[in-house]
């Protein structure tokens, strides 16, 4: 109103599901912490811009009334902490899925040893301004987040973040779901039916290729997936159990055996390079020693009756019976388990464009022996947008559960075997974490086993937050 410029006038509307704090605004003076001079209010909200890309953007409200500020600053914090209905013709809503505690797991060694300051900089003061209180484990050594959750009081916290790669991404999801089995009484040798992870688990991408972070967002982002995180957005994931006969091996989301095993043992062999050239390094030694490995694979195929995604979730129905399982056995160069599309920026269309984040099913895709340059074709269409499955030595199936079991080779190449399978192991890719195993692995899927944030790319365009209805 003390303008002396003429404005049009101007109408913004902002919906409050995507606003995640209001702040007083005051006038201070240089080293002054408190106090000062009231102006207003400013709220921030989340904003979605192009590729996927999240960020935060202010909204300053001008006022100098103390009374009149402190009351639209304590309504707002009523609505955002979902302690205030709001009336919107006749029905009631309320609006407050920001969590309000997080234990975080930061892993400093990740990719360039970047985690710390991609926390520092970037997540906590989004966490911060949000209000959100969290308790922050620098990890000094693999399995220490592990150790961390065994142990925690989770009942503490609306959720769990992990600042990392995929190999510390996956070591939190595994003790997550752990802790859940422990807490259930489960015996965690052997594990049929776990329960649910009690808390949703953020991805903060700070790895090299950041499989998971992908699937959720689309992109490697920092700032992106703290927001869906600030903002509340929980997207239910299936996961998967890896076992022996003998035990559980881990929970996880996807699992490579033959190549793609092979080039993260010779990565993690040479852990004194530097991330990228390791990486680069390793794929083309293996790709020169390429060889099949021979072992017997034995799935239950699914095949999909019907799918209601009734509430978001959806729920896919079984013909057939459980006893129905098929066997293939031969020689192959690789065999991908995923239960998850796992998109990356060298796959952009996924290792498993054909399966989804909550399906209830697994992409078994089986590459049979041929020549190194039909396979490097097949690897050369990962990056493209081609289908690299049109190949005649690549099947594809939708399966339930998969077995697999190596075989030893025996006369003129087992002295090579075991020169590369130290103690008789051989090496698993779970989630880009290296385990060895010598018997049978056996991965089941389990429906919605998780709670992750971020929102499904499948569903980017169409997304949005369901205020509760009461």
């Amino acid at each position: 109103g003390d303008s002396s410029v003429a404005l049009h006038a101007q109408e913004e509307i902002i919906e409050m599901k995507d606003v995640f704090s209001v702040k007083l605004k005051r006038r201070r003076f240089a080293g002054q912490k408190k106090g000062g001079t009231l102006l207003g209010i400013t709220i921030f909200k989340c904003l979605n811009k192009e590729e996927n890309k999240l960020t935060d953007c202010a909204i300053h409200l001008n006022n100098l009334s103390e009374d009149h500020c402190q009351s639209w600053f304590r309504h707002l914090k009523e609505i955002l902490n979902g302690k205030h209905l709001i009336e919107v013709d006749v029905i009631f809503i309320s609006i407050g899925n920001i969590p309000k505690s997080l234990k975080v797991f930061v892993n400093p060694s990740s990719h360039k040893r970047e985690a710390t300051h991609i926390y520092y900089e970037k997540v906590a003061p989004l966490f911060k301004l949000a209000d959100i209180k969290t308790d922050v484990t620098v990890t000094e050594y693999e399995g220490h987040a592990l150790s961390v959750l065994k142990e925690c009081e989770l009942q503490a916290f609306d959720g769990i973040v992990c600042v990392g790669g995929d190999g510390s991404v996956s070591e939190v999801a595994h003790g997550l779901l752990l802790r859940a089995q422990i807490d259930a009484g489960k015996d965690t040798d052997y594990v049929s039916k776990p329960v649910r992870a009690p808390v949703p688990l953020g991805v903060i991408p700070a790895g090299t290729t950041n499989i998971l972070a992908h699937t959720l967002y689309g992109i490697k982002h920092a700032v992106t997936a703290t927001l869906h995180i600030v903002m509340g957005h929980i997207q239910a994931v299936d996961a998967c159990t890896f076992s022996t006969p003998s035990k559980l091996l881990r929970f996880g989301f996807s699992a490579m055996f033959g190549f793609g095993a092979r080039t993260l043992a010779v990565a993690e062999k040479h852990r004194w390079m530097p991330s990228g050239q390791r990486k680069d390094f390793a794929f083309v030694k293996t790709l020169a020693d390429l060889k099949p490995e021979e072992c017997e694979l034995s799935f239950l195929p699914l095949q999909i009756l019907q799918e209601d995604s009734h509430e978001d979730r959806i729920t896919v129905l079984y013909l057939g019976s459980k006893d129905q399982w098929q066997k293939i056995q031969g020689h192959f160069l690789n065999v991908s388990i995923m239960a998850i599309p796992c998109l990356c920026s060298m796959a952009p269309r996924g290792l498993a464009p054909n399966t989804r984040l909550n399906n209830g099913s697994m992409a078994l895709i089986v590459v049979q022996n041929t020549s190194r340059s039909e396979f490097i074709k097949h690897l050369k269409r990962y990056t493209s947008v081609k289908n690299q499955f049109n190949f005649p030595f690549v099947e594809t199936y939708t399966v339930r559960e998969v077995k697999v079991q190596p075989r030893f080779k025996s006369g003129p190449d087992a002295k090579e075997n075991a020169c590369l399978n130290a103690e008789g192991n051989y090496p698993w890719n779970i989630d880009g974490d290296l385990m060895k195993e010598a018997s049978e692995v056996h991965v089941r899927v389990h429906p919605q086993l998780i709670d992750l944030y971020g929102v499904n790319t499948d569903d980017l365009e169409n997304s949005q937050v369901t205020c509760n209805c009461i």
